[in-house]
C-alpha cells in the first residue's frame, strides 16, 4: 500500500500505523530540512522528500492509494481572534481548501486533511473530532480515541508534550518554535483510528455505534 504523508512535520499522525498494517510504502514530504532529518531517524524505512508538499501534492496524487494532508493552520486558528489587537492580520491560507478540492473530485484513492477549528465557518463541511476538523471521503468514528491533551501553556509545556507524543521535542535544532510544533502535532491515537477505519478494520457497526451518542 503506498501512502503519502503531506507536511509530515515528525509523523504525529503516522506514528503506530505500522501495527495496524505492516507491508505499507509511506512517502513523507516536510519542507523543513531539519524536521526532515528527524522524520528520518523516527521512520528509517520511509521515503523522505524536502519538497513544497502543495505542489508535491498536485504532481503526484494519482501515484498513492491513501494520502493524508496537515497543511498549515496558523491563518486558521481561533487564536486570531484573540490576538487580534496585537498581531499582524493575513489572508486565510486557501490552499486548504484547493487540496481538499483536489482530493475530492478528482483522487480515486482513501484520503485525509486534518487541520483545526477556524475562527470561521469551514467553507467546506467536515467532521469535527476533539480540537480538529477532518475531511475525508470514508466516515469516521465519533470518538477517534483523541486523548486529553497536556496543558499548553506555563513551563514545562514542552516536557508535558514530549510524554504525551513520546518524543523529544529538544531534538528540534531548527527555526521554528519547539512548543507550537508540540502542540500542533497529531495525536498518535488518533492517526491509528483514523488510518484503522480507512482500512475498514473498524467496521461500520462500531462507526453507526458510536453515532448514536
Amino acid at each position: 500500500m503506498k501512502i503519502l504523508n503531506l507536511y509530515a512535520c515528525l509523523g504525529g499522525n503516522r506514528y503506530k500505523w505500522n501495527e495496524v498494517k505492516e507491508d505499507i510504502e509511506v512517502t513523507a514530504i516536510e519542507l523543513d530540512p531539519e524536521l526532515a532529518r528527524l522524520y528520518q531517524e523516527r521512520f528509517p524505512n520511509d521515503t523522505v522528500i524536502i519538497a513544497d508538499a502543495h505542489q508535491y501534492l498536485l504532481d503526484n496524487y494519482k501515484d498513492f492509494d491513501f494520502i493524508w494532508s496537515s497543511p498549515p493552520c496558523p491563518t486558521h486558528s481561533r487564536m486570531i481572534l484573540c490576538r487580534k489587537n496585537t498581531m499582524k492580520i493575513k489572508y486565510p491560507d486557501m490552499k486548504l481548501y484547493e487540496e481538499i478540492l483536489l482530493l475530492d473530485k478528482f483522487y480515486e484513492g482513501k484520503y485525509v486533511v486534518e487541520n483545526v477549528i477556524p475562527y470561521y465557518e469551514p467553507l467546506i463541511p467536515a467532521k469535527k473530532r476533539g480540537r480538529h476538523l477532518y475531511w475525508t471521503n470514508f466516515e469516521l468514528p465519533k470518538s477517534i480515541n483523541e486523548r486529553k491533551s497536556p496543558e499548553m501553556k506555563g513551563k514545562g509545556c514542552i516536557e508535558r508534550f514530549s510524554i504525551y507524543h513520546n518524543y523529544d521535542f529538544y531534538k528540534y535544532k531548527g527555526k521554528q518554535h519547539r512548543g507550537k510544533m508540540s502542540r500542533n502535532l497529531v495525536d498518535y491515537e488518533a492517526g491509528k483510528v483514523i488510518f484503522e477505519t480507512m482500512l475498514g478494520i473498524v467496521g461500520k457497526e462500531v462507526i453507526n455505534q458510536e453515532e448514536l451518542f
